[in-house]
């Protein structure tokens, strides 16, 4: 006997369109190397094609009883507050605001990021502080150890705004850090999320090296040994600190915080930030789960046991010694405090100040010649300022809005001292929002007076569309390193680039693998995750790198524009 359809009253249906047949900005956009970001990883609403359902009335007992109809809705909703009538995200090269949600730049509530005053003009952004002195006996003590050595009169900053050479995907992971070598003026220390550890003479450009077989994952930070140029110390996410000859690439492991391998997330430990005292012979490094480590490098081995510095079970991501006075240590982390400390009595809540933040602290550093200064960077979208050590520490004298509030996928922005400035008021750090330049969406790189919170200049290349959280100055030349993505890009100021250029007739940029170079940013990390999923990998070991022939591009300098 066939089956019978079941029959069904089906109530009416009513079809509720959006009038605004604009294009949707909530499309599906990459994180990182194709240089457009959202911070809103939630899915999308589903939403019903009209096309595809019939709109039809269907007469039933149930309409002629008055019941209510079914309706439903096309209208587009907001990923962010899950509300009709308008849309967030971006809309090519420009991001628009919730306006159901304070503005992204600033975190204030009345404005968007579009029309933000602090994105029109920094120096708008600039909050100072109401008293920057005590007039106590220490300050007497500044005035006359420290305050001499900075210039009455501000020398004019020197830029570097053009790329001289540069080296096309590198890495084989997003760069984590860079160091310049401390004799050698061009060579390029970088370290990437695989672990891996770059060598680089941008002097000759075609000359790299990379090692693959010192880390296993993200290579946190770099220190050369004040001993010996050849000798560089890196502390990974591992849980290891090794010290790497640079010359023979053989690495010996110095501390080991996870001797017994993978045990669970519970028990993995990974190292972050990390210094060197040199006068007393010591590597520091601080760990995920809040302590300080030190290792004497004269026997290489550790010394003492682990000190909390942090709030326990959270991450101690920057440290820094004192230039002037290296018995004064700086250090950061992910329970929103910096703290200063006293290596000679280190012991638990044992701090001589510390410094609160709204939200987590990327980085805390002391200024670089006398360390009366120290400028901190915060994810609430604030540069932080305290224009003496000696002075009331209480509240900072200066913040400074600037977008660097960074998604899970790249690695965390830090404002960095020019080395060479003797103001110590220069600052460079990379930006987060895209700007719009000629229908180009680029992230400029920023160059920042901490003294007045002015952006001094921004330098970008149309070539260069993915976003440079990792930037270093050089300590001795007008040299900036970046680190885009996977690769490597070297800045000088134009004048000198031209001359640079003249002498070697050619400006070389060097692609590491076959693929097509339209742009710098055409090389995205298929699997680039968060940090702390390696811990949801089961201690997942990193291979060697597969070597591929590299490709040597040349652009003559005479020509007007470069084409990578």
């Amino acid at each position: 006997m066939p089956a019978r359809a079941r029959r069904t009253l089906f109530p009416e249906v009513v079809i509720e369109r959006d009038s605004d047949t604009e294009k949707s900005s909530d499309d599906e956009e990459e994180v990182e190397d194709d240089v457009v970001e959202s911070d809103d990883q939630e899915e999308d609403e589903v939403e019903v094609d009209a096309r595809k359902v019939k709109e039809a009335e269907v007469s039933s007992p149930a309409n002629k009883k008055g019941k209510a109809h079914i309706t439903i809705s096309l209208k587009k909703v907001c990923k962010v507050c899950k509300r009709t009538g308008h849309q967030a995200g971006f809309q090519g090269p420009t991001y628009i605001d919730c306006p159901m949600k304070p503005c992204f730049l600033c975190k204030l509530p009345g404005h968007t990021t579009v029309d933000c005053p602090h994105r029109a003009a920094m120096e708008f952004g600039v909050i100072p502080a109401s008293r920057k002195r005590t007039n106590n006996s220490l300050d007497y003590v500044f005035e006359r150890q420290v305050r001499h050595r900075v210039p009455s009169i501000k020398p004019e900053f020197v830029i570097p705004d053009e790329v001289n050479c540069a080296v096309i995907r590198y890495h084989s992971r997003r760069v984590t850090c860079l160091e310049f070598h401390p004799t050698n003026n061009n060579i390029l220390l970088s370290g990437d999320k695989k672990g891996q550890l770059g060598v680089w003479d941008f002097g000759k450009v075609h000359e790299k090296t990379v090692y693959s077989n010192i880390h296993t994952c993200l290579l946190n930070n770099m220190k050369f040994s004040p001993a010996n140029d050849g000798t560089v110390y890196a502390a990974s996410s591992d849980g290891t600190m090794s010290s790497t000859d640079l010359e023979t690439g053989l690495s010996t492991p110095l501390l080991d915080l996870n001797p017994n391998g993978w045990q669970g997330p519970n028990t993995w430990t990974m190292l972050y930030g990390m210094d060197l005292n040199a006068e007393k012979s010591l590597v520091l490094v601080a760990d995920s789960s809040g302590f300080l480590h030190m290792v004497d490098t004269r026997s290489n081995s550790k010394k003492g046991n682990p000190v909390l510095i942090h709030k326990k079970g959270t991450k101690v991501v920057g440290l820094h010694i004192n230039p002037f006075q290296p018995d004064l240590l700086l250090s950061c982390g992910n329970d929103h405090f910096v703290r200063i400390w006293d290596i000679r009595r280190l012991e638990p809540e044992s701090c001589l100040h510390s410094l609160p933040h709204k939200r987590v602290v990327n980085s805390a550093y002391f200024s670089p010649l006398t360390g009366s200064k120290i400028v901190t960077t915060s994810i609430d979208n604030r540069i932080r300022v305290w224009d003496s050590i000696f002075g009331n520490l209480d509240t900072p004298s200066r913040e400074i809005v600037h977008s660097h509030d960074f998604n899970r996928h790249l690695t965390p922005f830090r404002a960095e001292w020019d080395p060479k400035d003797p103001s110590e008021s220069l600052v460079v750090v990379g930006r987060y929002i895209s700007e719009n330049y000629n229908g180009l969406a680029l992230h400029p790189i920023d160059f920042i007076d901490i003294s007045t919170g002015q952006l001094i200049a921004e330098v970008m290349d149309p070539n260069i569309t993915t976003i440079s959280p990792v930037n270093k100055l050089h300590p001795r030349d007008d040299v900036l390193a970046s680190g885009s993505s996977r690769s490597l890009f070297i800045w000088r100021p134009k004048e000198k680039s031209d001359e640079v250029a003249q002498e070697k007739d050619e400006r070389k940029i060097v692609v590491c693998d076959n693929r097509k170079n339209k742009k710098f940013g055409d090389g995205s990390d298929d699997d680039d995750d968060d940090d702390d999923d390696f811990k949801s990998k089961k201690g997942k070991k990193s291979g060697k790198s597969k070597g591929k022939k590299p490709i040597l591009v040349t652009t003559p300098s005479s020509s007007k524009k470069k084409k990578f």
